[in-house]
């Protein structure tokens, strides 16, 4: 009999792997007690903007004409329970206020309120980024409040999406990692994951320590590489050096590599910031705390590159005062291909500017809306060009590939002031200064 598959919370990781789990043929169900959410699914709707996954669910949600009717959405615990012989939990673990820790209330719940309904045989698999040693305590709490007791176990199968590149990421992943306890576990998942194992994607079986880690392990070496690059930005403009031709030296070497060599304002996001935060308060708990000191360095730097974006602006628009000065911000979200705006470096740049007096106006290609909720005290432009118009200076903060298509010729002529700088190193100098631009980037010669 095939597997029916479940997905507790249907956010950016559960909607996109309730659609890919329907990709791959399995009847599945997804929950959560939005029932707001589950209206937008239903119909086919995702409420975050997310390459190729509104077309996933127009193929499989139920109700729609032509789809496979694989895919479902309920708020109902109860049918979940009966639903699922596996039960993926893809709920948030946000950071908590005013501490490094994450917050594991949404994690706790789903389960605390799933398993009173998993009357028969059931594997709970989490895929949620929580502190190492979570999964046994849930693991715990599994067997003492499901009704079938030992018949419900648990795995933990971290998710490692690219926002952008999350249907991709999902239906053909570069590692599958999976940490169970019982040759059972395993063999359910291997049938889970079978389409991607048998394209080629690695099948990596660890305990639940291991599993929990390699999330945080991962983005927290992405942290530092990053940071890496943006620490030598630094030391490059104290020597008038070039970052961008000492990343391209550094790219050649095997054991280190090109990519996220980019220096710039640094990363942001729902992901980096907050999970090497609840490493390093993890890491501290278990009286590890120093392994991690070096994380910290990793987050002030980041932290370090936006303050820094700030006091090149105020230098270009004359040293003193953003006071009667118009600034355009080219990008609201944390990456391209993205709508999310958590932890943006371009808006909190944008901010930070707008709080010491500066006219401040963006444009994003998908992150307006949410932009707008978080900051609506800034000026918002419908198009680059618009937001351009007037600025005494142009900041390029997100690196979309719209922007490295404007004209700077066209741009030039709506500025008051024909002076560029680039927060991402992502576009090309000759081009703008031709058109007559001041280009600066950070950690690059002025001219």
């Amino acid at each position: 009999m095939a597997l029916k598959i479940t997905v507790i919370g249907t956010g950016y990781l559960g909607a996109t792997h309730a659609a890919a789990m329907a990709e791959l043929g399995f009847d599945v169900l997804g929950l959560d007690i939005v029932p707001e959410k589950i209206e937008m699914l239903s119909q086919g709707r995702v409420p975050m903007y997310e390459p190729g996954l509104e077309e996933i669910l127009h193929r499989h949600v139920a109700g729609i004409e032509g789809s496979t009717g694989r895919l479902r959405f309920t708020t109902s615990w109860e049918e979940a329970g009966e639903f699922g012989d596996v039960h993926f939990v893809c709920c948030n673990t946000p950071q908590k206020h005013g501490e490094y820790a994450c917050d594991m209330s949404y994690v706790d719940n789903a389960f605390r309120w799933l398993a009173p309904h998993l009357k028969r045989d059931a594997l709970v698999v989490g895929k949620s980024t929580v502190p190492v040693g979570s999964a046994a305590r849930l693991a715990g709490m599994l067997r003492e409040l499901a009704p079938a007791g030992e018949g419900v176990e648990l795995a933990w199968n971290p998710e490692f999406l690219r926002e952008g590149f999350a249907v991709k990421d999902t239906l053909h992943p570069d590692r599958i990692v999976v940490g169970v306890e019982s040759e059972r576990a395993e063999k359910l998942l291997r049938e889970v994951y079978a389409g991607p194992v048998g394209e080629g994607s690695p099948f990596v079986v660890t305990d639940f320590p291991t599993a929990e880690l390699v999330k945080t392990a991962a983005n927290s070496f992405l942290a530092t590489k990053i940071s890496f690059i943006n620490a030598m930005a630094e030391v490059c403009e104290a020597a008038d050096g070039d970052v961008a031709k000492l990343a391209e030296a550094l790219g050649h070497d095997e054991r280190i590599g090109r990519k996220f060599l980019r220096a710039g304002i640094g990363f942001g996001g729902g992901c980096l910031p907050k999970d090497i935060r609840a490493f390093m308060a993890r890491a501290g708990e278990l009286g590890a705390d120093q392994a991690l000191t070096f994380l910290r360095e990793v987050d002030s730097i980041n932290m370090r590159r936006r303050g820094h974006m700030v006091e090149l602006a105020r230098e270009a628009v004359g040293g003193g005062s953003f006071l009667g000065k118009r600034v355009a911000v080219l990008g609201a979200t944390f990456k391209p291909d993205s709508d999310d705006v958590r932890d943006s470096p371009a808006l909190n740049v944008a901010g930070q500017i707008h709080l010491q007096g500066g006219q401040v106006t963006v444009y994003d290609p998908k992150g307006m809306e949410n932009a707008r909720r978080l900051f609506p005290t800034l000026g918002y432009a419908e198009t680059a060009l618009d937001a351009v118009r007037g600025a005494d200076v142009v900041l390029h903060l997100t690196e979309w590939r719209e922007f490295r298509e404007l004209d700077p010729a066209a741009l030039g002529a709506a500025a008051s002031e024909r002076i560029l700088l680039d927060g991402r190193n992502a576009l090309d100098p000759a081009a703008w200064r031709e058109a007559g631009w001041v280009y600066r980037a950070m950690g690059r010669p002025r001219a």
